[in-house]
């Protein structure tokens, strides 16, 4: 069994007896720890042995691979988390302003709000990666369809006699 599958499988037990509440709480927690440290030494990327990174994260070899699992997009280069193994030797190239893009959209403030952030950008920046990432969740209709013109649903009516008629 590929330790991904171990991931997966144990949220899913994990909620089913603890509740998804209980589980938020303690992987949020683990999650904080691991963002911590390696914000705080963000020069250098992160090398090892998965087993021996989580032993380094001070948590299981499972719960880091939800940790990988996590930032796996917001990586130079995305991991195969399916084929990996707790031998597996890796290293985390990570793109840091995708990371924080990422936080945002998980709406994980527990994490974009940690002070590591504070020595890798500016207040400037982050707000620019923020409104960025406003902006792409913003979705304009460029083009506005008069009520004389055709239907866009390609019924050949006007549109004022079809989806316009509310």
């Amino acid at each position: 069994m590929s330790l991904y599958k171990d991931w997966t499988d144990m949220v899913v037990d994990y909620v089913k007896n603890k509740g998804e509440a209980a589980f938020w709480e303690e992987y949020g927690a683990i999650e904080k720890r691991i963002y911590t440290k390696l914000l705080g030494n963000h020069k250098s990327n992160v090398k090892g042995k998965i087993e021996d990174l989580a032993v380094e994260y001070d948590t299981t070899v499972v719960f880091f691979m939800g940790f990988l699992d996590g930032i796996n997009e917001s990586l130079v280069e995305v991991m195969d988390l399916e084929n990996v193994t707790k031998d597996d030797e890796i290293e985390l190239k990570v793109n840091l302003e995708k990371l924080y893009f990422n936080m945002l959209d998980a709406k994980a403030d527990y994490l974009y709000e940690l002070p590591q952030w504070e020595g890798i950008f500016s207040k400037e920046k982050r707000r620019e990666i923020h409104n960025e990432w406003k902006n792409s969740k913003t979705v304009i209709n460029k083009v506005k369809t008069g009520r004389n013109d055709p239907c866009p649903c390609g019924s050949g009516k006007k549109y004022k006699h079809c989806c316009g008629k509310n």
